[in-house]
């Protein structure tokens, strides 16, 4: 059995960059207003993962699955920067 060299590892991407190739950067806005409409209505930050939250944006509406974002951005904290961090708290 002839054994082979294991390749060198892949250098990771900076998390900025992993964040935007998943369209982070692109959802954020509507998770944060989705976010702020559902705790205005309803004066609660605990939100259902199942819960689904509708926004309009420039006229158009937007079914937004706000209990799996904020799972997701609970889940991904340590790769946020500091102002998508300090948005999320606000």
């Amino acid at each position: 059995m002839e054994l082979r060299p294991c390749r060198p590892a892949r250098p990771r991407r900076p998390a900025a960059r992993r964040l935007e190739r998943r369209g982070v950067r692109r959802r954020s806005p509507r998770g944060l207003t989705a976010l702020a409409q559902y705790v205005q209505r309803e004066q609660l930050t605990v939100i259902p993962r199942q819960h689904t939250e509708q926004i309009t944006i420039d006229g158009h509406e937007h079914d937004v699955r706000l209990g799996v974002w904020v799972s997701n951005q609970k889940s991904r904290r340590d790769e946020l920067n500091e102002q998508q961090l300090a948005r999320l708290a606000g």
